[in-house]
């Protein structure tokens, strides 16, 4: 009774609004009427109005449960009042005789007790109400679905459990989805009470987070459905202590997709425990949520999250992170959002004629997509010749007649819920004017301008109406003018149309006044049409001419599209294709042509086919084709069928995975790696991997392992110590195992070993040279703890990186092959496992000349293990070739010339594949082994060029690296920012900055350009930020016009061919204050001399006056200074002359005697080294024993910082060098090249600073950091060419480190200072390789001071060395050009003491000659300063 008074107070309520709605709508309706001109109707000929007739409340959906009353609410507005009528499942309820359900007053729908078992469901269905008026129409409801929980059944029940303090606890209690509001909950026998830390899951599942004590205890829920409650297990929840240890981190629940409807609510449960108690967080497609700030995301107890008042923007994949400290595990779910069907045009109402053409218009959304279907005065409309839905949604009637009259609706559905929309149609009479303008719905063939009857004459018939062209889907009519109105030009005809026997009769207007002929089109083919015309003048339509009667031309014989056309894969290979008869065959069908093509190809075959089906064979497994069936008969093709798609079966792969490996991890345990089959070959998802492995001595016992999903690895333990075992690996697919790899073999380790670290050094090396190879043999470390996989092997004449071989653990000598006759080669053996490579032990050897005829005997060592060499080394691979893939994939294929001509393999050989990048220059390589012929390699750096190379190994016997293929990956768009950005402002310019950067350390590729962002806001969006875009790959860009004392903000953007990069942090500037032309940009007080002048060098020691006593024009110094400057600088300069006179005359007294034993002491020296260098038993040194660089001590301290960057200027050519005798002398030559103008850019500014700094020259060795310097300083080239050549150091460091004197360069680029490039002569074969690098910057190298001499130069090394190749030095860098440096070899003891005794450096009379004339050059340039 409750729901009767809410009832009929709403209808009360509606109605009283209803009525004020529509007494304005009929004020504004006549309004609109006056204000669009519409003349007054006559009282015989009144319009008739729309009547409104509209549902005020529609029934929605119900869940109810057994034995209660539930009411479908419904509420109908029309004048006259409506009759309410309901139909269940689409058919009427007869509501007379049934005492369960009765109309009520308002029309709503009242079920008392309602009826529900296992094999009775009378109440549960759809319902629709239904309006009626009578001469008016009838309207329906949406339908409304009535659904009665079942029988209360659990799906899963509680279970006992036991949780940690603090931690989290769950309890299911799943029943049937329409029960879960009727869940609830007991703790100990008394209801449970929820709260923010206990909640119930939409589920029915409980979870209580932060568990205390009083948690514990007995829980069951319970189902209360109207009958009796049905209770679940009782199970016991214990609450166990923190035991202060770690626990494992799990999900007790998980979250699983879900489907909600826009405006409901979302709940993605995620429970996780675990010890410490973890934390949990969400994210949503890879952004993280904000659940403290929203309103509508919430985190509930436990972890779950919330989501209310969903809307389509909520979709997505929701990832629940649960972290601990320890660990961190993930979770995933869809929720996939769904939208009831919405009306984004409703149909409207239309006034129209007979035989009218007209369009009801209704446009919808929803997701799922809706569909819909329209409904005339309750009845479904089916599509006929004369109702058909166009453009989707409209409903077009043709060829109106009065029984169309009524109310049409729209009615939308998807699987969320339906929606309806109607409108009313009214037919007016012929002499009655339609209102108002034609509305859009008119179709414009039957748009009528009629206009209000008068009095007057009517036209006559037209005459003489014919058909002047008959075709088959179109007739042309024409006619001559009525006899009333001859000339006829202000007539206008209708021509009425209709089939044969068909009382609906359709009308098409002429276009425009006085036209006689209208065409007729969308006929049938052979079809009888009657047609008739009428004319129009000012006084209405006339007399109509006698009906015409015409048949269409038949169609052509073609045939139709074949209906129902399937196909079904009926095994991997093959398809079978069905289809029925076309429809409109239209005679006799000859035959089938099916047309089928591979997707993805655009090669279409067809075969000819005399049935209704085909199968197809010989296809491609686990493919999908596309199919389409075309019908011929005796006139030809007919119509093809829609393209429809399937995909032949999955099967088992025929081809087994790639690139298999194993790798040892002790002595029980081993991890094989493989990759999957080639794409072409897996036919169907892989499912898995079959493992089988065995001993390699027992082969009948084979073990089994299944490896589900896509991964690609697997560790096999619980193996016996040290022994062999052989693995294999095959595919899987739903259908089965696909072939398997070939057997490979790896032995487990003896005991368990370290490999925490490298392994220690080789306990011996032992070469033994031939002519064009050499033997070496080695035993392993003398530390067998540690793990040993392996030994590389590098060699090279001079240099032992030259190549690199690395060779099994197991093996103890290898043969160095194709190497050069009479060449010295350096070897180096390190032993290496997975942590890295240990300690290398060095030795040398010299193959033997061509004409060396002795025997070639086999080499043994002194090992009872160590076998005899084998002399026939394994082949290399051939035809190696690198095929791009993407910006970080290579695929690697080679092919073994030692293998048959199919190229199979059938024995136990693998490949190693190397590869590695030249930038930076030290990067190591990288390797991997294989079983196949190719090898794709993954993880590469995109726009990088690599080299690859492959090696074969076959038992114990290994090849040479193969020939290098190389290869550049893809580019990718950046993946790091611009780097180093800066803002300065432009001198004279406050208004102008500019922006400098430099490029992305990620490039990724090309730069091609870079978009400069910059903003007054920081905070502002991208999008509001100003743009300026800078064309290629310059570093600077400069922006005008900006406003004074303003911060801007600043980002950079870089792109290449492939897209944009990151942006750069913002970087602030604020411009000047005042525009004015004697401030810098940066408001500080300029401190140059002049527009464009430098300062002159003035030295270290020079301090500048105060800030005070500058001019007013920026002028460092006064005039009174600068006096007193220039005579302390002709002081200075005297002195320094009168000390040069006197060292020059003391140089020119010694003798020649000492000169002769200098040269003597060189060739003794020169001479042991030739002696030394032929030796064949050369025993290393322990320079080479005991380390891998070669130390070079200096000779005089430098406390240049920057071992880089030299304070000496390097002359641009040889005549610019001069000769120097000691740092007086330098100073002196550099002060008058500073006074002249010619002074080096990157020279120091200060006197001082060219005397106290040096420059350095690091030499390191393997890559080590570099830890002694050698100094250089300008040599002379003023010498005569027949001068003698010093080779000597005028003293010698007590470690045995040599001197080294620079060359100047003849070429050298303007962009920079030249480095110098090592050219080292050998005097030892283990000390003749050496790669110079540029060190990095560091604190300089204090070493002992030593007396500071430097070095003559050396015109030419004009001695003869012996025969033994050396190594030769790179350069350093690529843009300076190489200055060499000449590094001696360590004399003996009495040499270095006759050296040490001659150290002392002489001058030629002609030297001193040019000499003074560069001082008396100086004199004048000082006496010029002075007078000046």
């Amino acid at each position: 009774m409750a729901a009767e008074e809410g009832a009929r107070r709403l209808l009360g309520t509606s109605s009283i609004w209803l009525c004020c709605l529509l007494l304005l709508g009929r004020q504004e309706h006549g309004a609109a009427a006056a204000r669009s001109g519409s003349p007054p109707q006559s009282p015989g000929a009144s319009v008739r109005t729309f009547t409104p007739f509209y549902f005020l409340v529609e029934p929605v959906d119900t869940l109810s449960i057994r034995s209660s009353s539930v009411i479908l609410n419904c509420s109908a507005y029309s004048e006259p009042s409506p009759k309410i009528e309901w139909k269940k499942d689409g058919t009427f309820l007869n509501l007379v005789s049934d005492d369960r359900r009765q109309l009520l007053p308002d029309g709503s729908l009242f079920i008392s007790n309602v009826v529900h078992s296992k094999h009775n469901k009378p109440d549960e269905g759809y319902y629709q109400c239904v309006a009626t008026v009578e001469s008016l129409g009838t309207i329906v409801s949406r339908t409304a679905k009535l659904t009665v929980a079942g029988l209360p059944r659990f799906v899963s029940q509680p279970e006992p459990s036991s949780v940690y303090a603090g931690n989290s606890a769950v309890l299911n209690c799943e029943v049937n989805a329409d029960l879960v509001p009727f869940v609830r909950w007991e703790q100990n026998r008394q209801p449970l009470l929820l709260d923010d830390r206990v909640i119930k899951l939409p589920s029915g599942t409980l979870v209580i987070s932060n568990v205390t004590e009083r948690d514990g205890g007995l829980y069951r829920c319970i189902v209360e459905s109207g009958g009796p409650p049905k209770y679940s297990d009782e199970v016991e929840l214990k609450v166990l202590p923190d035991p202060e240890v770690t626990a494992n981190l799990v999900f007790l629940k998980q979250p699983s997709s879900l489907v909600r409807v826009i405006g409901q609510s979302a709940v993605l449960p995620c429970v996780a425990v675990g010890l410490p108690t973890p934390t949990i967080r969400w994210m949503k497609n890879e952004e993280a949520l904000d659940t403290e700030s929203s309103e509508r995301l919430i985190l509930l107890a436990g972890g779950s999250l919330e989501i209310s008042d969903v809307t389509e923007d909520d979709a997505g994949t929701y990832f629940c992170i649960a972290d601990n400290g320890n660990e961190t595990i993930e979770a995933q779910a869809e929720l996939a959002v769904q939208a009831q069907p919405e009306f984004l045009k409703q149909p409207a109402n239309i006034y129209a004629h007979e035989s009218m053409d007209i369009v009801f218009e209704c446009e919808v959304t929803g997701k799922p997509t809706p569909t819909v279907k329209w409904v005339k005065n309750g009845d479904v409309v089916i599509p006929s010749d004369y109702f058909k839905i166009v453009k989707e949604h409209n409903l077009q009637v043709l060829g109106l007649v009065k029984s169309d009259e009524g109310f049409y609706q729209c009615i939308a559905e998807n699987d969320v819920g339906n929606a309806q929309a109607g409108a009313q149609l009214i037919i007016l009479e012929h002499d009655v004017a339609i209102p108002t303008l034609p509305p859009t719905s008119l179709t414009s063939a039957t748009t009528d301008h009629l206009a209000p009857a008068t009095t007057g004459p009517l036209p006559s018939a037209p005459r003489d109406v014919v058909a002047s062209l008959v075709s088959t889907r179109f007739i042309k009519l024409t006619w001559r003018t009525p006899a009333s109105d001859p000339q006829g030009d202000n007539l206008t005809y209708s021509v009425f149309y209709t089939k044969e026997g068909v009382a609906r009769e359709r009308i098409e207007n002429t276009s425009r006044p006085g036209e006689m002929q209208v065409t007729i089109q969308n006929l049938m083919p052979a079809t009888v049409y009657i047609f008739r015309v009428t004319a129009h003048n000012k006084h209405g339509s006339g007399e109509s001419s006698p009906p015409l009667r015409v048949e269409t031309q038949p169609e052509v014989q073609l045939p139709g599209p074949a209906p129902n056309i399937r196909a079904y894969a009926s095994s991997p290979t093959s398809i079978t294709v069905t289809w029925e008869t076309p429809l409109s065959g239209n005679g006799e069908i000859q035959n089938y042509k099916l047309y089928y093509m591979e997707k993805g190809t655009d090669k279409e075959q067809d075969v000819d086919v005399g049935s209704h089906f085909y199968i197809i064979n010989g296809l491609k497994k686990y493919t999908e084709y596309s199919f389409r069936v075309v019908a011929y008969n005796k006139h030809g093709p007919g119509v093809s069928t829609q393209d429809i798609a399937v995909r032949t079966l999955s099967d088992v792969p025929s081809a087994a995975p790639q690139n298999l490996s194993l790798e040892v991890r002790n002595s029980k345990s081993m991890m094989i790696h493989w990759q999957p089959p080639p794409p072409a070959t897996q036919n169907g998802q892989i499912t898995g991997y079959k493992i089988r492995y065995r001993k390699a001595s027992r082969k009948s016992d084979v073990t089994e392992t299944l490896v589900t999903g896509t991964q690609l690895s697997q560790l096999i333990e619980g193996l016996d110590r040290g022994t062999e075992y052989n693995f294999r690996v095959a595919a899987l697919t739903i259908n089965g195992t696909g072939p398997a790899t070939d057997w490979l073999s790896a032995e487990t380790f003896e005991s368990d070993l370290d490999e925490t670290r490298v392994p220690e050094v080789p306990s011996s090396l032992h070469v033994r040279p031939l002519v064009t190879s050499i033997v070496v043999s080695w035993t392993p470390p003398e530390n067998q703890n540690i793990v040993v996989r392996g030994y590389a092997i590098g060699y090279g004449i001079g240099s032992p990186h030259a190549q690199t071989i690395k060779v099994d653990y197991k093996q103890r000598y290898y043969t160095i092959e194709n190497l050069d006759p009479s060449s010295h080669y350096v070897i180096t053996l390190k032993a290496f496992n997975n942590v890295g490579e240990g300690i290398p032990l060095y030795e040398s050897a010299v193959t033997r000349p061509h004409t060396d005829t002795s025997e070639v005997d086999l080499f043994v060592i002194n090992a009872p293990y160590t076998p005899v060499p084998d002399p026939t080394p394994m082949m290399p691979p051939v035809g190696v070739q690198a095929s791009i893939l993407s910006h970080d994939t290579i695929r690697i294929t080679w092919a073994d010339n030692s293998l048959p001509k199919h190229q199979k393999i059938t024995d136990s050989r693998y490949y190693t594949v190397r590869w590695k990048t030249n930038i930076p220059a030290n990067t190591k390589y990288k390797n991997a082994n294989a079983t196949t012929l190719s090898y794709l390699v993954t993880g590469l750096k995109p726009n990088t060029l690599y080299e690859f190379s492959v090696m074969v190994t076959k038992g114990r016997r290994s090849s040479t690296w193969s020939m290098t293929a190389h290869g550049t990956t893809f580019e990718l768009v950046p993946t790091s920012p611009p780097k180093d950005v800066t803002v300065v402002s432009k001198e004279g310019k406050p208004r102008t900055i500019i922006v400098n950067w430099q490029p992305p350390s990620e490039a990724n590729g090309k730069i091609t350009g870079y978009i400069i962002y910059y903003s007054t806001d920081v905070n502002a969006e991208i999008h509001d930020w100003v743009i300026e875009p800078v064309v290629g790959n310059r570093l600077t860009h400069q922006i005008q016009e900006l406003t004074l004392d303003t911060p801007y903000y600043f980002k950079i953007q870089a792109r290449n061919s492939k897209g944009m990069g990151p942006m750069s942090e913002a970087v602030q500037f604020r411009t000047p204050k005042a525009d004015s032309s004697d401030k810098m940009p940066n408001d500080q007080a300029s401190g140059s001399a002049g527009k464009g002048s430098r300062l002159p060098d003035l030295g270290s020691d020079y301090k500048p006056p105060m800030s005070g006593s500058n001019s007013p024009h920026g002028s460092p110094t006064s005039p009174l200074d600068s006096n007193m400057l220039l005579v302390i600088i002709v002081s200075v300069g005297v002195i320094t002359i009168v000390v040069v006179v006197v060292i020059a005359v003391f140089c020119t007294r010694r003798t020649t005697s000492h000169q002769k034993k200098k040269r003597a002491a060189c060739k003794s020296v020169n001479g042991s080294h030739k002696y030394k260098g032929n030796s064949k038993d050369v025993k290393p040194p322990d320079l080479w024993i005991h380390h891998e660089r070669l130390e070079l001590k200096p000779i005089d301290k430098s406390p240049d910082p920057n071992p880089i960057m030299t304070d000496t200027p390097i002359p641009r050519n040889s005549q610019d060098i001069t000769p120097v005798d000691n740092s007086m002398d330098s100073n002196i030559h550099q002060r008058r090249n500073s006074y002249r103008g010619h002074e080096s850019e990157d020279s120091m500014s200060t006197l001082a600073g060219r005397r106290g700094m040096r420059p350095k020259m690091m030499m390191p060795f393997d890559s080590q950091p570099p830890q002694q310097s050698v100094r250089n300083t300008p040599s002379t080239d003023t010498m005569p060419a027949s001068s003698s050549q010093t080779c000597c150091a005028d003293h010698q460091d007590p470690e045995g480190a040599t001197s080294s004197s620079y060359l100047a360069s003849s070429q050298e680029e303007d962009s920079g200072q030249s480095l110098p490039t090592a050219h080292v002569r050998p005097s030892h074969p283990l000390k003749s390789f050496a790669v110079p690098a540029v060190p990095p910057p560091g604190p300089p190298v204090y070493d002992p001071a030593l007396p500071s001499t430097p070095l003559l130069s050396q015109q030419a090394l004009n001695h003869h060395l012996h025969s033994v190749k050396t190594a030769s030095i790179g350069t350093l860098g690529r843009s300076r050009p190489p200055m060499p440096v000449v590094v001696p070899s360590a004399p003996e003891v009495q040499e270095t003491t006759r050296m040490l005794e001659d150290s002392e450096s002489s001058y030629e009379p002609d030297e001193l000659t040019k000499e003074m004339a560069h001082l008396e050059g100086l004199m004048k340039d000082l006496n010029a300063i002075t007078t000046a």
